[in-house]
């Protein structure tokens, strides 16, 4: 039986496995919805991130396969290459393609070759696309110009070295979020909540605030509804931040100032969303200051905190 191959790019590959690693056991339609994909899109690019090793898919929800998935939702573009060459180094069409290439010279050959040996679904032109936008992504490939393409001698040790320091990178920031926090950080899910809002950090200090909102916010739904769990706080229906926010207000679980604190974290991940849409409110699309990424990052660690000191019984903090 052929083997099913699909063509995508290196780019749409990384960005959707950090959209699966945000929001783990999800649909295609998020994954869709988070990276602006058309669905013909979003399926090549999934089916690439689960081929390669990235993801995996079990009965329509996708979750990541490798603990390096997450560093690749970090800001920077070497890091991401590093972490996919490393995956890259065991997939098997690449390995086919590069070593082909090599014997040939010729990419069009060395593609309809891997083709034939590992029996690929796909037409020759979309293997050779897709494993060259791997490979140049990557820097394990490099164009001479003229179509032509080698493969090239870049150490493992570089590449090795590029995921240390991503690595480092987010263990500063993550201890830069427990500080902020305090110690009911130890208490919180480190996957759900500390890691995103230390990625969310260091996207803030790279100038991309629309990502450190989203990716903040997302860590702070995954902690109220810890915090549910806690309080016994009723979340069906609520499907923001927002609404979330509302329904600790209820019956008092969270003091009213604590609550309108946190409406205000609601409001800023809302024009966030809108991203390329028009808000109805304002009749325009919403742009997020640099500045505002970095308070958001700040102002949802001490929302949790206050959060914390409320569950815990001790001061009030604000």
């Amino acid at each position: 039986m052929p083997r099913e191959f699909k063509q995508s790019t290196a780019e749409l590959t990384v960005v959707v496995a950090e959209a699966v690693y945000l929001q783990k056991d999800c649909e295609k339609q998020f994954i869709q919805d988070f990276c602006d994909l058309s669905p013909s899109q979003a399926d090549s690019a999934l089916f690439l991130a689960s081929d390669i090793g990235l993801i995996s898919e079990n009965a329509g929800k996708y979750s990541t396969n490798s603990p390096l998935t997450r560093l690749l939702g970090l800001p920077s573009e070497i890091s991401k290459a590093a972490i996919l060459r490393t995956v890259l180094e065991c997939y098997e069409p690449f390995i086919n393609f590069r070593n082909r290439l090599v014997s040939t010279g010729n990419a069009d050959d060395a593609a309809e070759q891997t083709k034939v040996l590992l029996d690929l679904d796909a037409h020759r032109e979309e293997i050779k696309d897709t494993l060259i936008s791997l490979g140049t992504y990557t820097n394990a490939l490099s164009a001479k110009g003229g179509g032509i393409y080698e493969a090239t001698n870049s150490g493992s040790l570089n590449q090795l070295k590029d995921i240390a320091q991503a690595a480092n990178e987010l263990a500063e920031a993550e201890a830069s979020i427990r500080i902020e926090i305090g110690s009911y950080a130890d208490s919180l899910d480190r996957t759900d909540v500390i890691i995103p809002l230390a990625r969310a950090l260091l996207k803030a200090k790279e100038s991309k605030p629309k990502e450190a909102v989203t990716e903040s916010a997302s860590a702070l739904e995954s902690y109220l509804a810890e915090l549910a769990g806690r309080l016994s706080v009723n979340l069906t229906g609520a499907t923001g931040l927002t609404s979330r926010i509302d329904k600790f207000r209820q019956n008092n679980d969270l003091p009213k100032k604590i609550c309108e604190s946190g409406k205000y974290l609601g409001q800023i991940r809302n024009a966030a969303d809108h991203g390329v849409d028009i808000d109805q409110d304002v009749g325009s699309v919403w742009k997020i200051l640099p500045s505002t990424g970095r308070h958001y990052v700040f102002v949802a660690c001490a929302f949790i905190r206050a959060c914390g000191e409320r569950e815990r019984g001790q001061d009030f903090w604000i």
